[in-house]
């Protein structure tokens, strides 16, 4: 029988993503690739520290079992191979069951996302994000100085999204920025009846419903949809995922007040939102992720 991820939640993920290559990095950004290939390979041995999506990757990992493998995360790096070693030894350390990867010495590896049929990429280079999310995978620019994940859930895998431009469409934000609040609270009032059309995330918030009903009782997820919306606009909201069939655990209709410390006492793994002001909010709390859709990435 061929070897196949089909019917796997799929998760690629850079190297940056999932361990703190800060430091190396640094002297990757001087121009000098040698003097990186060289410091990550007297480095060889030693792990590098957990990343920002480290703790969403770990979590998500432990909904696999002996028997049923439901969750697949493949490393796909702008890393030389050399340098791969290093992630992948890091990896084995952690005892992190990651057994795919490719390491493309600067290429863009976006293209691979597809052949993965990958549900989600998480990378810190935007345009690879932005590349991901034009050929139709869900994908975010991770901010490597987010805080860390909160110990607190083993558990419980907890993700919090944003609404519009993430979830949903970007259709209503783009009323909101050319005419205004009113003239967004008036026509989601008038559509209210009527589901949002599908943004780029609805297929991993799909795939993580999947996940969910398929998997054991150790392990489940936790979602969230944070957003500035508020009454009367949250109705079509919570309509649409009514009609999609998906319930999400909490949902916070905002108003506009900062995402921050509202995120901060849901303490989930990872935060996707489309705005780089929120997600600089959110970011001083919880791991987070700019979604480079919609009129507000233009």
């Amino acid at each position: 029988m061929a070897v196949t991820l089909d019917g796997k939640l799929v998760v690629a993920i850079s190297s940056r993503a999932l361990f703190d290559f800060e430091e190396e990095n640094l002297v990757f950004e001087q121009g000098d690739d040698t003097a990186y290939m060289q410091l990550q390979l007297q480095r060889l041995e030693t792990p590098a520290k957990p990343g920002v999506a480290f703790s969403l990757v770990k979590k998500l990992l432990a909904f696999n079992a002996l028997q049923q493998q439901h969750v697949e995360v493949v490393i796909l790096s702008r890393n030389d191979p050399v340098s791969g070693l290093r992630v992948m030894k890091s990896a084995a350390h952690y005892a992190l069951p990651i057994i795919r990867c490719s390491f493309t010495r600067g290429q863009a590896p976006w293209r691979y996302l597809k052949p993965l049929r990958a549900n989600l990429f998480l990378s810190t280079h935007l345009s690879d994000v932005r590349s991901a999310l034009l050929a139709g995978v869900p994908a975010a620019q991770v901010y490597p100085q987010s805080a860390h994940a909160s110990d607190a859930n083993p558990h419980e895998v907890r993700i919090a999204f944003d609404g519009d431009a993430v979830l949903f469409s970007d259709e209503a934000e783009q009323v909101y920025q050319a005419q205004g609040l009113s003239a967004f609270q008036q026509h989601e009032l008038d559509k209210v009846a009527q589901p949002l059309p599908d943004g780029p995330f609805k297929p991993l918030l799909v795939a993580l419903h999947r996940l969910q009903q398929a998997a054991s009782a150790r392990m489940r997820i936790r979602t969230a949809l944070v957003t500035a919306r508020s009454a009367p606009a949250h109705e079509r909201a919570i309509r649409t995922l009514m009609d999609w069939n998906i319930q999400v655990d909490e949902a916070m209709f905002l108003g506009g007040l900062d995402k921050g410390e509202f995120l901060r006492e849901f303490e989930p793994d990872f935060f996707f939102d489309d705005q780089t002001g929120h997600i600089e909010s959110a970011a001083r709390h919880v791991p987070s992720g700019h979604v480079a859709s919609g009129v507000s990435n233009l």
